[in-house]
């Protein structure tokens, strides 16, 4: 089912049930399907745009096979999740919010992971890797290329 056939309602739940059951279909929000779902429940396209651009868990870009967030809460960012974010776009070759052009990795950061006893902290497919250094992102970035295809 569709999520404009689901949701006919224009209350803010709806708009948000619509817009994660796109991303649950497509793994991104892409511009046809919101335009297409905004006219099917009715509602103006602003306002599914509003609702997609406010939360964070929303992307209009298709995301890479494993999601890389970097935590940069107080306990990480304090024990050096800025280093961890800087070599991890160094090796990767992207941005922060980008992915790899073998759409392999995906990375983001993020405000916690609440894990902060391991600070600093990053999770990859929602697996948390904790008391990193930048020596370790080379063993976990090849775990995940390799082993997890």
């Amino acid at each position: 089912m569709l999520p404009a056939q689901k949701y006919r309602k224009p209350d803010s739940g709806a708009v948000l049930a619509a817009l994660h059951q796109i991303t649950e279909q497509f793994g991104y929000l892409p511009q046809d399907e919101i335009r297409k779902t905004a006219r099917e429940m009715g509602i103006p396209l602003a306002q599914l745009m509003s609702a997609a651009t406010f939360y964070a868990s929303f992307t209009f870009k298709p995301a890479g096979k494993h999601k890389i967030h970097i935590c940069d809460g107080t306990a990480c960012h304090v024990k050096g999740s800025t280093s961890l974010m800087d070599g991890l776009k160094q090796k990767l070759g992207i941005g922060e919010n980008e992915t790899t052009q073998d759409g392999n990795f995906t990375l983001k950061g993020v405000r916690c992971l609440g894990s902060c006893g391991l600070a600093p902290a990053l999770s990859i497919d929602g697996e948390t890797h904790g008391r990193l250094t930048l020596e370790a992102l080379d063993k976990i970035l090849a775990e995940y290329s390799e082993a997890k295809r």
